[in-house]
């Protein structure tokens, strides 16, 4: 529960720079999506080097600093994303290259701060529980991200630069107090044992022997095809809302509180189906997330195109409850797999994957809101533009959907974990 209240205020940061900033560089200063679009995707370009975080923690025996120094980043980096938006509404090159320090610092704190939280937990959790560890820490994650998406709507209307300042300061300022109190002491209680000095190699080394495992290079691979198609939506569906049904700057951000909501039930719904009712195997809760997700996603463009705007709240929430499915299911399997194969290399291979959801989300996002663009130039209408954007991503899904059934065994959880095997 303390570690998962680190990936709570992580979430709690991310979602400010993935929704309610990203919005109003969209609408309220009308840039084209691509270019909030491709900062985000600098912030996850940044995270390749998660597996170099992930191998100096394995090493160096200490997490915890990393964890909190990673996290101070972070929120340092957020704030300055913020004023960036500020500086944009009057001078647009100054405001540029402040975001692009700012998402670079984003990117250097989720990594080297999320990465180590993960190995800690892999490593700190005895085998059995590792996946029912990760269920209940993501979402504590999803659970902040909802919140702080539904709480910052309520109280950013009606919109002003300081405003949005003050928000931002206090999230950052209360997550980075928050992860200080939470992990302080964990790593010593645990009685981490870092790798010793005899059998350390050097990264590239290392690397090339976590990539010749085979589960961890298909897992990997997988990893990046279905996170692409989980992230396209990510930039675009604040804007589709507020472009397409008008929505306020407030209640956009509240759409997306409610998106993540639904992946906090959807998350919840596995947790108890799989654990308590025992119903289902890893590969078929995966397979169902995505084909859900690829559903709902042809709704919301159907409903884009028609003005249902009443369906709106409920198709989004819906969308979040499968991509909630699909993204437990995924993070079991990778808990489970941290700790198979060559030992104290749970850091290397929880930043392998790392990077891999990372380099999808950034090319995800990218590629949405590149589409988006596009569509909007081609088609003349925003409505069919972005849900042409929304079949594309649903297409993706399916494919990813395929892989799963293909290459994800049923006895990919442990026995006893929280994913358990069985059709």
């Amino acid at each position: 529960m303390r570690l998962g209240l680190v990936q709570l205020c992580l979430g709690a940061i991310v979602v400010l720079m993935t929704s309610t900033l990203n919005r109003l560089m969209v609408v309220e200063l009308g840039l084209a999506a691509v270019l909030p679009g491709a900062l985000v995707a600098l912030h996850y370009g940044v995270q390749i080097t998660r597996p170099n975080w992930g191998f100096r923690s394995d090493n160096g025996g200490n997490r915890t600093r990393w964890i909190i120094g990673g996290m101070g980043f972070l929120a340092l980096g957020a704030l300055l994303a913020a004023l960036a938006v500020v500086v944009l509404d009057g001078v647009f090159w100054a405001g540029m290259a402040l975001s692009v320090l700012a998402y670079g610092m984003i990117g250097l704190g989720v990594g080297a701060s999320g990465t180590s939280l993960l190995a800690l937990m892999a490593t700190a959790t005895a085998p059995r529980r590792r996946p029912a560890a990760a269920t209940i820490t993501w979402l504590m994650m999803i659970f902040g991200i909802a919140v702080t998406a539904t709480v910052v709507g309520s109280v950013l209307d009606p919109y002003s630069h300081a405003r949005m300042i003050q928000i931002v300061a206090t999230v950052t300022g209360g997550a980075f107090v928050l992860t200080c109190l939470a992990i302080w002491g964990i790593e010593r209680g645990a009685r981490i044992v870092a790798a010793p000095a005899a059998e350390r190699m050097n990264f590239h080394a290392g690397m090339a022997e976590i990539w010749s495992e085979p589960k961890a290079r298909v897992f990997t691979i997988f990893v990046f095809l279905s996170m692409t198609a989980y992230f396209m939506q990510e930039l675009i569906m604040e804007p589709f809302a507020g472009l397409v049904f008008g929505m306020t700057p407030g209640q956009t951000t509240s759409l997306s509180g409610a998106q993540n909501g639904g992946v906090f039930l959807g998350m919840l719904t596995v947790g108890i189906a799989a654990t308590g009712l025992r119903i289902g195997s890893l590969r078929g809760w995966v397979v169902t997330g995505c084909i859900g997700s690829a559903a709902v996603l042809g709704a919301i463009s159907v409903a884009g195109t028609t003005g249902a705007v009443g369906l709106v709240t409920p198709l989004i929430m819906g969308l979040g409850f499968f991509n909630g499915m699909f993204a437990v299911a995924a993070i079991g399997s990778m808990m489970a797999l941290a700790g198979d194969g060559r030992a104290q290399r749970e850091g290397t291979r929880m930043g392998l994957w790392g990077a891999a959801q990372a380099m999808a989300a950034g090319f995800g996002g990218l590629l949405g809101a590149g589409l988006a663009d596009a569509m909007r130039h081609l088609m003349g209408n925003d409505a069919t533009a972005f849900g042409t954007v929304f079949v594309i991503e649903a297409l993706i899904f399916l494919a990813a959907a395929t892989m799963a059934a293909r290459i994800m065994q049923k006895t990919t959880a442990p026995a006893g974990a929280a994913l358990v095997p069985g059709e």
